[in-house]
């Protein structure tokens, strides 16, 4: 039977145990994936304002070379995933269904594929300001999935106190296991990243969270600390959804957030495991992102494992390349409860996406019939932030969408999809939100634009 409740002091309330499926990739190291005759870079993949292009159409561009620069604040800038020529900037597909201006560059067959060397920072003589803009210009986002721009996230508020950097590799969706091989292979980088990481917030210490099914990442990460860095190691139990960062700070720290407030009002900032690597393995050479670690699992996949793949790689290419199942049902972008399903094989992999699933035609139950609430409160009992999900899937069914942001706070929903997994009426909670939370942020939009018209 599923247990709901997890009595370990070190843990939040609520939450879900789901089968973890991780065993057939754990344990195989990280592979470098070919390379994509062509290379399809949508310059919409991180929360915030996409990038801006800065090369042409027919320009020969060097792997490591900035393709686009970030346009703003909350931007990040776009570098070449392979040495190559730009043959088409045009409007691509991505995973949301929307079109985005991208970069169509196709690569040189014969090419060596070596990285451009950059300006390199050194954490030890590097201004927190200086850090924070080499992260920026090293088009680096939350890998976890969010991709939120990792120097806006890192920027300290005026009168606030970072005292505590989490570093996130608990890795609880099932499935992944990108973040546990990435702390048993790249471990140097972890450390280097922290350094990094540590002097851009004025943290004093920092912890890394990894829950207990990753006992071996654990030990290799203490074996391996440097001697001087204030870091040390939390085990904790397993359960979902622990990697958000409102239960991972209260696992850790002990503390809860206030609604709609941030990680900092705890005296904290979280930074995904795989994301620390990355600061601490691009900025010593003032290199800017071309690949990331995604593990490619699940019923219908062949070649199953944990591969290091260009940043847009296009989905169909990868799929060829591992081999699927004829009976093919279902791809997920992500993980099976936060991730997305997707509609089109034409979209491309982008820094935000950590895993890549598979599901044949038998592992999905399309037959499934949605019944009507019967108020058992097992949604209510799982849900990690307190909300009540049966009364907002009630109030989504008659478009109460102001009652359920003002009454029953729904913009605090992570979308943890822990509503839905429990729900023994079949009813998809979690997609409801989306679309309550969309159509709430339209309608304050539009409220703005009225206002300053």
């Amino acid at each position: 039977m599923m247990s709901l409740f997890n009595l370990h002091k070190d843990s939040f309330k609520h939450g879900i145990h789901p089968p973890e499926s991780k065993d057939d990739t754990s344990g195989l190291p990280i592979r470098q994936f070919p390379f994509a005759p062509v290379i399809i870079l949508p310059m919409a993949q991180h929360i915030g304002t996409p990038s801006e292009i800065v090369v042409r159409e027919g320009q020969e561009v060097q792997r490591g070379q900035l393709l686009a620069k970030a346009n703003g604040y909350v931007s990040v800038s776009m570098h070449a995933p392979v040495s190559g020529k730009v043959c088409k900037i045009a409007n691509v597909p991505t995973i949301s269904g929307k079109m985005s201006l991208g970069i169509y560059l196709e690569a040189f067959p014969f090419s060596t594929q070596e990285v451009l060397e950059g300006n390199p920072i050194d954490p030890d003589t590097a201004t927190p300001e200086e850090i924070l803009q080499g992260i920026q210009d090293a088009g680096i986002v939350g890998l976890g999935g969010a991709a939120f721009p990792t120097h806006v996230k890192l920027k300290i508020p005026e009168g606030k106190t970072c005292e505590t950097l989490i570093i996130n590799g608990v890795e609880c969706e099932p499935y992944l296991t990108t973040d546990h091989r990435v702390m048993l292979e790249q471990e140097n980088d972890i450390f280097t990243g922290i350094k990094y990481l540590l002097k851009a917030t004025g943290a004093k210490k920092a912890i890394i969270g990894i829950e207990a099914n990753k006992q071996d990442a654990a030990d290799h990460l203490s074996k391996h600390m440097p001697k001087g860095l204030p870091i040390a190691v939390k085990v904790l139990p397993v359960k979902y959804p622990q990697g958000a960062e409102k239960m991972l700070i209260t696992s850790i720290l002990g503390k809860e957030i206030p609604s709609g407030k941030l990680p900092i009002e705890a005296g904290a900032v979280v930074v995904n495991v795989a994301t620390t690597a990355e600061i601490g393995r691009l900025l010593p050479h003032g290199r800017g992102i071309q690949e990331r670690v995604i593990t490619i699992t699940g019923p219908g996949v062949k070649k199953k494992g944990n591969y290091l793949i260009p940043v847009g790689t296009p989905l169909r290419y990868v799929l060829e390349q591992v081999g699927v199942d004829q009976e093919i049902s279902e791809v997920y972008m992500g993980g099976p409860m936060m991730g997305m399903a997707v509609s089109n094989l034409d979209i491309s992999i982008v820094k935000g996406t950590s895993g890549i699933l598979v599901f044949t035609k038998k592992d999905v139950d399309r037959s499934t019939t949605i019944y009507p609430c019967i108020k058992c409160g097992a949604c209510v009992d799982a849900c990690p932030i307190l909300l009540n999900p049966s009364k907002l899937g009630i109030l989504a069914k008659f478009e109460a969408y102001d009652e359920m942001a003002s009454d029953y706070n729904l913009m605090d929903c992570f979308e943890c999809g822990s509503c839905t997994y429990v729900c023994p009426s079949h009813i998809p909670l979690v997609q409801y939100f989306r679309s309550a939370k969309r159509i709430v942020r339209k309608r304050e939009a539009d409220k703005k634009e009225k206002v300053h018209a």
